[in-house]
């Protein structure tokens, strides 16, 4: 293939991979790169994006979908020769091996890689929630009020369930400690206010393509997005799984703009929470401003009986690698940075 800022995007991905604790995957992504210029099969997969500069390719996470894929196929059991090749408890896999079988599966089942391909990654990383958590701890203790919960871009809702989960800040704990769902990031700097009362009193999330957890081919699909040499983390994604399901879990499919105006007002005697985890990057520049200002009309009509709060954990605009907790709190609309974290939660650095 011509353009060689795809096999630049696979190797810049690669390194991120190795960066976050998957060399599995960053070992794959260099056999993928040297088979894309080899004109390898793996060309006929990267296709749709022959022409894309690599901000395209990075905002289309390429490379993750083509990991995906293969990851999808390997947990389905629909592959058994890749499957052999990948990382089990007990057992380092080696990513040479892995790729040849990989090659061979692409063009088995080049069809189904493909389809596959067609939509965004849609990680819903649980540890996010340890992220997100503490603020939610915060808007509490200087509110005094109950929380309303609304996430926007919540995949299959995931983290909606914040409050239902166990977490070690530091010395500290919070949360159910009977919880199956145990978060236990590496924590620096003082304990969040556990000493808050936390009641969530009303919880809704949207996304635009909503993963449905009832139907095990799109919960396939969520594991699948989780790299496969970090056990602990497909683990505990199984068992939020598991929590969602019996509570019944449901995300509307819906624009996050359109919802957020409609359903996340301020309402008195409650403090409302619209919030969001590594989502704001992929949106388009009119969709940004369009969310920004609904966010900025509910604020202007917040009340310290009916307050409203905007708490995301987005990579700042200069460090794209980086990720911040921030809260902005109306009425009076401070913005303010709470932490700066892990991608997928692993460690959080607590600033407030």
């Amino acid at each position: 293939m011509d353009n060689p800022e795809l096999a630049r995007s696979l190797r810049l991905q690669a390194a991120g991979c190795r960066n976050l604790g998957s060399p599995f995957h960053g070992d794959l992504l260099e056999h993928a790169a040297d088979d894309l210029e080899a004109d390898g099969p793996v060309v006929a997969l990267l296709t749709p994006w022959a022409e894309a500069d690599l901000r395209k390719l990075f905002d289309d996470a390429v490379a993750l979908r083509l990991l995906g894929g293969l990851h999808d196929l390997v947990l389905s059991g629909d592959d058994l020769a890749l499957a052999a090749t990948y990382p089990t408890p007990g057992r380092k896999a080696d990513a040479a091996p892995a790729w040849i079988a990989a090659r061979a599966a692409i063009l088995r089942h080049q069809d189904r890689l493909a389809a596959f391909m067609t939509h965004e990654p849609q990680t819903n990383e649980v540890r996010r929630s340890a992220c997100l958590a503490p603020g939610f701890l915060t808007i509490a203790a200087e509110t005094g009020l109950p929380i309303r919960a609304f996430e926007v871009a919540a995949s299959a809702g995931l983290n909606l369930n914040w409050d239902k989960y166990r977490y070690q800040f530091g010395d500290t704990a919070w949360g159910d400690p009977e919880a199956r769902v145990v978060m236990d990031t590496q924590w620096t700097g003082s304990a969040p206010p556990v000493d808050a009362r936390v009641e969530v009193v009303e919880r809704a999330a949207c996304d635009r393509r909503p993963g449905d957890l009832t139907d095990p081919d799109q919960r396939r699909r969520l594991l699948a997005y989780i790299w496969p040499d970090q056990f602990e983390r497909l683990d505990r994604i199984r068992a939020a799984i598991d929590l969602a399901l019996s509570l019944r879990v449901t995300v509307e499919e819906a624009d996050a703009v359109d919802w957020t105006a409609r359903v996340a007002a301020p309402r008195a005697g409650a403090a409302t929470v619209l919030y969001h985890s590594v989502f704001w990057q992929y949106m388009p520049a009119e969709s940004q401003a369009a969310l920004a200002q609904a966010l900025a009309s509910h604020g202007a009509s917040a009340t310290r009986a009916a307050p409203f709060a905007w708490l995301r954990m987005e990579p700042p605009p200069e460090h794209m690698s980086n990720m911040e907790v921030r809260l902005t709190l109306w009425p009076g609309g401070e913005d303010r940075i709470l932490a700066t974290v892990h991608p997928h939660g692993a460690w959080v650095k607590w600033l407030n």
